[in-house]
């Protein structure tokens, strides 16, 4: 083994420590990865971001920009609507949704797909008096098996599509992973639907029959006595009278007959208010003691005085990547900055007692949030959260379907005809998109997976040194030594059992950025095609059934549905092999060695 290769591995080593380790995002220790790939002179200065322009990240860009000008355009939700009149069979409760997701997902980006489905899915088990765990882990897996029947289905088809152009032939197309990704998809369906569902643990939990929070558990009513010392004072200045370990959320103001849901900072208190609050018994005794306030002669707050037309209250989960991960409610000042209270936080299944302004948040929480529709909306998108259960609140979404399914057609159909490069296609949909107001300006690069997009870019160098290195064909020359005793498919299985098991500890995206050199120098060592090897590293790479953090749409799942991590693999061990079964003979099959 050469310096150069010596040096690639330990970087590579390294890099898959600090992405099974977790203790930075991806992004960041890619970017640490690239960076000494250059010091130690693998790359060249003037090619150190050349990762950044490559066609595979351009396309991965602009599918995530189309995918919410589909989502805005309500395009999934006009389709979910059809799940009302599936009944309450949990059979068919399964098939349903996550054959819904399966199609979705082959046409834009799974996360979104997953994303619009999950208050469905939450939905439908509430109405069924079932625990959402039986319903979301097989929609997480649904959305991962879609994503194999075309070319933009998920990032890793868009990389190994741009590594074929390195045997001289040119990239695969839009369909051509469809002959293996529909008979992957099928399979995965049909087991899905019969057999793995019962294969998840029934979580007993507050979301089983029903809501996950309980709002007359924490509401409570004060009267805002003549002889209070906060009467003419505003509620800012009470939230300032408040000691700084204790935090009292103002739901609403009941005033006479008016009732104000989320009333304003500037609002001022006048004798005989009643202030609608979110607080403990400490609170509460700080509230009367020290502020001269009166409990309510009724301790149970009236639910008129939480939601009005325009104030609701929403339950929303806080995704991988958010902004909001390691701070807290009172670092982020989410009412004066972003116009909502949060009520509650809920974490693996079971609501929080910590003290809501201390609390940091993590990935998968799922947070009670009381606000303007506007206002929620624009702090989703914003923090990055995505809606899981809703009490009479929806995002408002123009329908606009035919306008967005037809430029999304026209970007596939010029792909696919060789009318123009996938990535000119779909760059140039996106723009027309946000043209014609699918997408408003302030969503571009919101709707843009940004540690993704950095991932790429930096992992493309690491990739290209090692093959340039010789690294790739080391490994290779390993793998070839089974061709010899071994048929060519048994390689090609042993490839893609190997990818899948990466793809479970890293993101599938690194995944197929790594694999894909390897595939490439073991068909040169083999003195066979490329293609049916780069197929089964698409396959492989996103096949992470093992565990939450192979993929974003199993980790948005573990919270909603009570998972623990080794839950993953009760159902998803069996998937697997079956994917490999189906996939192994379609790709010998279609794509000959």
């Amino acid at each position: 083994m050469t310096l150069d290769q010596t040096v690639v591995f330990a970087v590579l080593l390294v890099t898959l420590i600090f992405f099974v380790w977790g203790r930075w995002r991806y992004d960041i220790v890619s970017l640490g990865a690239l960076l000494a790939i250059f010091a130690a002179g693998l790359v060249p200065g003037d090619e150190v971001f050349a990762g950044f322009g490559h066609p595979a990240v351009i396309t991965v860009a602009a599918v995530l920009i189309i995918s919410r000008g589909l989502l805005n355009a309500g395009v999934v939700e006009s389709i979910s609507r059809l799940l009302e009149k599936v009944g309450n069979r949990p059979t068919l409760q399964v098939a349903a949704l996550t054959g819904i997701v399966v199609v979705c997902s082959g046409f834009m980006n799974n996360v979104g797909a997953l994303a619009l489905m999950m208050p469905v899915a939450v939905w439908m088990s509430r109405k069924s008096g079932r625990s959402p765990s039986l319903l979301l882990m097989p929609l997480a897996f649904g959305s991962l098996i879609g994503g194999l029947i075309t070319l933009i289905g998920t990032p890793p088809n868009i990389i190994l599509a741009t590594f074929r152009t390195e045997t001289g032939s040119p990239p695969f197309g839009m369909f051509d992973f469809a002959p293996v990704g529909l008979g992957v998809a099928a399979a995965g369906l049909i087991f899905i639907s019969l057999v793995g569902w019962r294969l998840t643990p029934r979580r007993q939990s507050g979301t089983e029959a029903d809501e996950l929070f309980e709002i007359d558990d924490y509401i409570s009513e004060v009267v805002v006595p003549e002889t209070s010392k906060m009467v003419g004072q505003t509620l800012y200045h009470l939230s300032l009278a408040m000691e700084k370990d204790r935090q009292v959320t103002m739901v609403a103001l009941v005033r006479g007959e008016r009732h104000i849901p989320a009333p304003s900072w500037y609002e001022v208190l006048s004798a005989g208010d009643i202030l609608v609050v979110r607080a403990d018994a400490e609170e509460l005794q700080f509230l009367i003691d020290e502020l001269g306030m009166e409990l309510a002669a009724n301790r149970e707050a009236d639910k008129a005085a939480l939601e009005s037309e325009d104030i609701r209250i929403m339950e929303v989960i806080v995704s991988p990547g958010s902004a909001m991960i390691g701070h807290t409610a009172m670092s982020m000042r989410l009412r004066r900055n972003h116009g909502v209270n949060l009520l509650a936080v809920a974490r693996q299944g079971q609501r929080l007692k910590t003290r809501l302004g201390q609390t940091r948040f993590a990935a998968g929480d799922i947070l009670l949030l009381q606000g303007g529709q506007e206002a929620i909306s624009t702090f989703l998108s914003a923090m990055s959260c995505l809606p899981l259960a809703q009490r009479g609140f929806h995002l408002s979404r123009p329908r606009q379907v035919v306008m967005a399914v037809t430029i999304f057609g026209a970007a596939m159909a010029a792909a696919a005809l060789d009318l123009a490069p996938v990535q000119v296609a779909f760059a140039g949909a996106a723009l027309i998109m946000v043209v014609t107001g699918l997408i408003p300006l302030k969503e571009i690069y919101e709707s843009v997976d940004w540690p993704i997009i950095i991932l790429l870019g930096a992992l493309f160098p690491l990739g290209t040194a090692l093959e340039t290195t010789g690294g790739a064909q080391l490994i290779a020359d390993r793998l070839v030594l089974l061709s010899g005793r071994f048929p060519p498919w048994a390689v090609l299985a042993v490839l893609m059992a190997g990818t899948m098991l990466l793809s479970n500890v890293i993101n599938n995206a690194a995944a197929a950025v790594l694999m894909a050199p390897i595939a490439l120098s073991l068909a040169h060592g083999m003195g066979v095609s490329a293609d049916p090897l780069l197929m089964a590293v698409a396959v492989g790479a996103s096949c992470a059934f093992l565990t939450p953090v192979g993929h974003q749409s199993n980790a948005l799942v573990m919270a909603p549905g009570g998972y623990r991590f080794g839950d993953y693999w009760r159902m998803g061990l069996p998937l697997s092999v079956i994917v490999m079964a189906v996939a192994v003979p379609l790709i010998v099959m279609v794509w000959s060695f």
